[in-house]
C-alpha cells in the first residue's frame, strides 16, 4: 500500500509538471490569447519585414561585392578589411562619431533629464509654453538656415559680427572651413537639437510619478530634492530613462544632416565626416552596396554595445 502511494504521488507530481510544461508552450499561450496575437500581428509582420529582414540582408550583402548591377558576389571578408585597414577616411569617420557619440550623447541625456525635471516644476500653461520652446529646435526644419546664419564665414555673419564688434576678433573667422573649428561647432549645434523625443519622454514620465512616494521616502529619512531624486524620482521612471537612453544613443551615432548641412559633404578634410556620411556616399553616391552594407554592420554593432552597456548602467539608478 505504501508504494502505491509513493507511486500515485509520482505520478501526481509527473502529471503536475507535464501540465506546467504544457502552459508554457508557444503553442499552448496563442491557443489562449488567440486574439491579442492577432491583434499584434500586422505590427510584427511590418517589424520583421521592414527592420529585422533589412538587418539581416545588411550583414549577407556585407560579405558580397553588389554593385546593383550584378548578382551579388560572395567575397568573404574583404569589405571589412578594407574597411579597417585601406580606408582612411573611414578610420577618420569612425573617430569623428566615437568623439560626437561620447560628448554629445551623456550630455544631451543629461541635457534632457535636467530640463525636464525643471520644467516639470511648473503647471499649467507656462509648462506647456516651456515644454514648446526647448522642444521646438528639434522639430525645425529651418535650424540649419538659422546656424548658416550664425557661422556665415564673412563679417555679416551673426557670430562674427559679435566678435568683432567686441573687439575680440580682429578679423573674420572662416568657420566651418577651418579644420579645427569644424567638430566643436558641429558638437555646439546637435547638443542645441538634441532635445528631442527623449525629453519628451522624461517629462512624462515625471508627470506620471505618485506623489505619495515622495511622502513616504520622507518618512524613511529622505530629506533634500537631490535624494528625492536618486532614490524616488529616477527609480520611478525607469522606462522613461531607457527609451530616452536608446533615443540619445541613436541619435548620437547617426549624425549626419549636422555635418552635411553645416560643413558640407565632403568637408574640410573630412574633418566633420561621420560614419553615416561615409555610409551615404558608399551607398547613394558610388552603389558600392557591399561595402556601404559593411559600414552599415559596423554602425549597427557601435549602438547594440552601446545600448547594452548603457542599460546596464541604469539598472544601478536609485541602488
Amino acid at each position: 500500500m505504501a508504494f502505491g502511494r509513493k507511486s500515485d504521488k509520482k505520478s501526481g507530481t509527473n502529471t503536475a509538471l507535464q501540465t506546467a510544461q504544457d502552459h508554457n508552450r508557444l503553442s499552448y499561450r496563442i491557443k489562449k490569447s488567440w486574439a491579442s496575437y492577432v491583434m499584434l500581428a500586422p505590427y510584427f509582420i511590418l517589424f520583421f519585414f521592414f527592420t529585422v529582414l533589412p538587418v539581416l540582408m545588411a550583414v549577407y550583402f556585407s560579405f558580397t561585392y553588389y554593385d546593383m548591377l550584378q548578382m551579388p558576389t560572395f567575397i568573404g571578408w574583404k569589405n571589412y578589411i578594407k574597411l579597417f585597414l585601406e580606408d582612411d577616411i573611414f578610420m577618420k569617420s569612425l573617430k569623428n562619431t566615437l568623439i560626437l557619440a561620447v560628448v554629445t550623447g551623456p550630455a544631451s541625456y543629461f541635457m534632457c533629464l535636467l530640463f525636464a525635471w525643471i520644467i516639470n516644476e511648473f503647471h499649467g500653461w507656462l509648462r506647456a509654453f516651456l515644454t514648446l520652446i526647448f522642444y521646438a529646435p528639434s522639430i525645425c526644419g529651418n535650424a540649419y538656415v538659422i546656424w548658416k546664419l550664425i557661422l556665415d564665414s564673412n563679417r555679416y555673419g551673426y557670430l562674427n559680427g559679435l566678435l568683432l564688434k567686441w573687439g575680440i576678433l580682429d578679423e573674420a573667422v572662416l568657420w566651418m572651413q577651418t579644420e579645427k573649428y569644424v567638430l566643436p561647432m558641429l558638437i555646439i549645434v546637435q547638443l542645441w537639437l538634441s532635445l528631442g523625443t527623449g525629453f519628451l519622454a522624461f517629462i512624462a514620465g515625471l508627470q506620471t510619478i505618485d506623489k505619495s512616494m515622495y511622502e513616504a521616502a520622507a518618512l524613511d529619512g529622505v530629506k533634500n530634492r537631490w535624494q528625492e531624486l536618486w532614490y524616488v524620482t529616477l527609480p520611478a521612471m525607469k522606462p522613461q530613462l531607457m527609451f530616452g537612453a536608446v533615443m540619445q544613443i541613436t541619435q548620437a551615432f547617426a549624425i549626419c544632416d549636422v555635418s552635411t548641412q553645416i560643413a558640407g559633404n565632403p568637408s574640410v578634410n573630412y574633418s566633420g565626416a561621420t560614419i553615416v556620411t561615409h555610409l551615404l556616399d558608399y551607398g547613394t553616391v558610388r552603389f558600392e552596396m557591399g561595402y556601404a552594407s559593411a559600414i552599415a554592420t559596423v554602425l549597427f554593432l557601435l549602438m547594440v554595445g552601446s545600448n547594452m552597456l548603457v542599460q546596464k548602467l541604469l539598472r544601478r539608478v536609485g541602488e
